[in-house]
């Protein structure tokens, strides 16, 4: 039995990556299979996946979510949207220094005015007076990552989506994602490799550190997610015939993982709060693309639970060690799972 402590490494701050680079796929890549460690560019990905391969994406775009405000009080207010309920109606995190009550009026980025609802949990229930995704396109700002230091710009706006990215819903970006590029995605193409899309619109709580030392304790955050019937289909296609199915990213594996729970992948759409952690038998995805994450994150178990614990370790240690860049701008792992 693994407990937090296990999964906390040092990570020098000059490693996580503040900015993207100027090419998406100028990235590095390291490999790991088993414990054989190979360092890559991460568009060396061509030459490692087979014609009739299967990679699976999450087609989630991230919304422009956080806003500041002001009460009617005039007190000052930060809102970061979680979850689009309906196309006037949202649940956020609102940061103030009195938790507004319902009722409370607030003018967000100078623009437009919610009104609170109920709570829930953590979050807040507000309802807006226009179209929910037209006014966060209008007036929003992109919620970059707590340990990415700037503002977002322009440049942030592009670079903060993947290029396949579709339906908005998403408060942080499948990252693994955001080293493809369309020449990338053609060569994969032209080599054979099918594609197949999922959607899991990431929250907040994916940056949030797990604070309990038992793991059985903790408490997991819940994301929305949809498997599509024709992505249900290409994956049997692709075992089938043999092939690999390649989860890109961690939010696409969940969504895969959180769909195959009675053992055989179905379509559907549901909440998933799946905490996956070393000893979980992986029902559906053979390998995973990923970056690297947080010490004492659930990202960091669920890849140890997919590589194996050591290697995982293993494989960190090196990347620190080869200053590799770390987190939502940074570099790229090829896993292979130890449940095949």
């Amino acid at each position: 039995m693994y407990s937090l402590s296990d999964f906390d490494f040092d990570l020098p701050p000059e490693r996580i990556a503040q900015l993207p680079l100027p090419d998406r796929s100028a990235s590095r890549l390291l490999q790991l299979d088993g414990e054989q460690i190979t360092d890559r560019h991460f568009a060396d990905i061509v030459d490692q996946l087979q014609a009739g391969d299967l990679l699976v994406m999450n087609d989630t775009r991230v919304l422009k979510a956080r806003f500041f405000g002001v009460k009617e009080t005039g007190g000052q207010v930060e809102v970061l949207v979680e979850r689009v309920l309906d196309d006037r109606t949202v649940l956020a995190q609102v940061r103030a220094s009195k938790s507004p009550k319902p009722g409370t009026r607030i003018r967000l980025a100078d623009a437009f005015d919610v009104t609170t609802g109920e709570r829930a949990g953590e979050f807040f229930t507000l309802v807006f007076e226009g179209d929910v995704f037209e006014l966060i396109e209008a007036h929003g700002r992109l919620p970059l990552p707590p340990y990415i230091e700037h503002t977002a710009d322009a440049f942030d706006e592009q670079r903060y989506q993947t290029v396949y990215s579709k339906e908005p819903g998403a408060v942080a970006a499948p990252t693994a994602g955001l080293h493809f590029d369309q020449p990338l995605l053609d060569k994969l193409k032209a080599k054979g490799v099918d594609f197949a899309y999922v959607t899991l619109h990431v929250g907040a709580g994916t940056f949030q550190p797990v604070r309990v030392e038992d793991l059985a304790a903790h408490q997991m955050h819940t994301e929305w997610y949809t498997v599509p019937a024709e992505t249900v289909d290409a994956v049997r296609a692709a075992k089938a015939a043999g092939r690999d199915v390649i989860a890109v990213g961690t939010t696409s594996l969940r969504a895969l993982e959180s769909a195959s729970q009675t053992g055989e992948l179905a379509a559907g759409s549901a909440d998933t709060a799946l905490f996956i952690t070393p000893g979980y038998t992986f029902k559906t995805v053979t390998r995973l693309i990923t970056n690297f994450h947080l010490p004492k994150s659930t990202l960091l178990m669920l890849v140890s639970a997919f590589a194996g614990y050591a290697a995982i370790r293993k494989a960190y240690a090196h990347a620190v060690a080869s200053e590799y860049r770390f987190f939502s701008y940074g570099d790229a792992m090829l896993l292979t799972t130890t449940s095949r």
